[in-house]
């Protein structure tokens, strides 16, 4: 009987295989259970994740829970700009003057008035010089201006027209103190009467509004913009009335939708986590599948923690106060009626609940913090389970290398007995 290299090569690999299935079965049972934990850790730091950065985003000074929001009798006059400390009330406003960047326009210089003596340009107290010598054309003159180091809020451009080029001088900021200043010294007597004879194409002037109406009031400001004229409430007037034109009137009032809209977002973020607290942790009975993390004690401890956090008062205050209540199932939900009574009975005290050091974003990051930071315990679970899949690779190679050992060494044993077998036969067929 004769065997076949395919026959001796199949046997040396059933044999070898044999060798080592049963630590290759525990390592892969390892890999499993490691790989499952690692797929259940990375849902849950993306889940504390996206919680944390809402609650980051929501905890910015310039955003808060509560809204407010501005409605204008002219809308084309005016923008605004509207935080949760903004006091509800109607406010009437007069736009005098808008606030202007100061422009001038040299004409008239030609090539023959440069490349000598020294131009001094000022603007809100501060000058520069421009040094004329080896200056001989108009960019070159706009590029030291421009490029000088001393200039903070000024800037020259080319303006051609009907064959005329014209040197202009614009402030970068709007407001009287932004007016530009021309001055030299040693020039050609072609370059003092252009730079002498600048037009004004717009006056440096500060934005001039009355609050109360055409007689009321005076304000000022160097832009457009007047913070805090209302506390809360930043507004940018953007069109000038005419003498005897009705004043625009600014609306300041809760905003029940937006706020409500803030509040479901915060809701559905903190439910987002918890089901998939729900989902990671499953016993898998009734058929239902086993999570990744089931029985894990960690996930329970910070399920725990935040509910405590959930339930906790803030400033005297609680959720519950504001119609925000866990359901059967431990989600949050939000009493539609309830809630929109009592942020109205106390916006204040709404948006303290949220906001402000100590209070519930702050409780709140603080604590998601020790768990999804860098160095938070998820990162250590993490780089745990990682050390053990290092392992798990390093005895799955081990045992590649046992096995390749074991056939190299059934394959020898069942070649030389092939070659005896081969040789008996072969002596027996010459009797």
């Amino acid at each position: 009987m004769a065997f076949d290299s395919e026959y001796i090569k199949g046997t040396a690999q059933n044999l070898a295989d044999y060798e080592v299935r049963r630590a290759f079965l525990r390592v892969q049972r390892n890999e499993t259970r490691v790989k499952t934990q690692l797929d259940g850790l990375n849902a849950l730091d993306k889940a504390l994740k996206a919680l944390s950065s809402a609650v980051k985003d929501m905890k910015k000074a310039d955003k808060g829970m509560l809204v407010n929001s501005a409605t204008f009798s002219k809308p084309d006059f005016a923008s605004a700009t509207v935080g949760a400390s903004a006091v509800a009330g109607s406010y009437d406003f007069f736009v005098e003057q808008l606030a202007s960047r100061h422009q001038l326009a040299v004409s008239g210089l030609r090539p023959e008035d440069l490349g000598s003596g020294t131009l001094t340009l000022s603007q809100d107290g501060k000058s520069f010089d421009i040094d004329m010598t080896g200056i001989d054309s108009l960019e070159a003159l706009a590029a030291q201006i421009n490029g000088a180091t001393d200039n903070s809020g000024l800037k020259a451009t080319l303006v051609r027209t009907g064959g005329e080029v014209s040197l202009v001088l614009s402030s970068d900021k709007t407001g009287a103190a932004q007016a530009i200043g021309v001055s030299h010294s040693g020039t050609s007597p072609g370059f003092a009467g252009a730079m002498d004879g600048a037009t004004e194409l717009a006056a440096a002037q500060d934005a001039k509004v009355r609050l109360g109406g055409e007689n009321g009031l005076l304000l000022t400001s160097t832009s457009n913009t007047f913070d805090q004229v209302i506390d809360g409430v930043s507004l940018t007037f953007s069109k000038a009335h005419a003498p005897g034109d009705t004043p625009l009137t600014v609306e300041i009032a809760q905003d029940k939708s937006a706020t409500r809209e803030k509040v479901q977002a915060f809701v559905d973020a903190i439910n987002g986590l918890l089901g998939e607290f729900d989902s990671l942790t499953a016993s898998g009975g009734k058929g239902g599948e086993r999570g990744a993390l089931a029985g894990d004690a960690s996930i329970r401890s910070m399920e725990s923690l935040l509910g405590g956090l959930l339930r906790g008062q803030y400033d005297g205050v609680s959720l519950m106060q504001f119609g925000i209540v866990a359901d059967a199932k431990g989600k949050l939900t939000i009493d539609s009626k309830n809630f929109e009574k009592a942020v109205a009975a106390d916006p204040e005290a709404f948006e303290k609940l949220f906001s402000g050091e100590g209070n519930l974003f702050d409780a709140l990051d603080k604590q998601l913090a020790t768990y999804s930071a860098s160095g938070g315990l998820i990162k250590s679970r993490k780089d745990s389970l990682d050390a053990q899949m290092r392992r798990v690779d390093a005895e799955t190679e081990r045992l590649e290398k046992q096995h390749e050992m074991f056939y190299q060494r059934y394959l020898k044993q069942y070649s030389n007995m092939a070659r005896i077998i081969a040789s008996m036969e072969a002596t027996y067929g010459m009797f």
